[in-house]
């Protein structure tokens, strides 16, 4: 066992020696001359324009998050559905392995459908969200008229 460990260390003891010896090679022999065109950014032949520091819209990461999430449900998922579909398992244990596989993936999913309703009714899932503003303009037209046409249109 402890000869397999050495091997793996002599392997990476050999990687590293090789990268520094590369990299030394290199710093010898490329020429350093840096001047104000070199150390500019590079945008495509384009002029750069602005600030490198960008903020991001935070929508973007909610999104991610919600994301990241239901991808870690499906890798969860996997496993779960191969250990559920061993008869063996469920043939030892007289079906109360089954019974409880089933029960803790319903729960599971369960739960995973609760967060993605309350993103959704929070609205963290709306790119633009209505807002709903009340003015407080005075129109010549009584309000009875208004109420009428709507009534009529709905």
């Amino acid at each position: 066992m402890a000869q397999n460990f050495t091997i793996i260390f002599l392997f990476i003891l050999g990687a590293f020696l090789m990268l520094s010896v590369l990299l030394g090679v290199a710093k010898l022999l490329r020429p350093d001359k840096p001047n104000p065109e070199k150390n500019a950014s590079y945008e495509s032949g384009e002029q750069t324009e602005g600030d490198a520091v960008v903020s991001f819209n935070i929508k973007f990461y909610v999104i991610a998050i919600i994301f990241l999430l239901f991808e870690v449900e499906l890798v969860l998922l996997f496993p779960w559905a191969t250990v559920f579909g061993n008869a063996n398992l469920i043939n030892e244990t007289g079906g109360t392995w089954a019974w409880y596989a089933i029960s803790e993936m319903f729960v599971f999913i369960f739960l995973l459908t609760l967060g993605l309703v309350y993103a959704w009714k929070e609205g963290h899932l709306d790119w633009i969200k209505s807002t709903v503003t009340k003015t407080e303009f005075k129109a010549k037209v009584p309000m009875s008229a208004y109420e009428s046409i709507n009534e009529k249109y709905k």
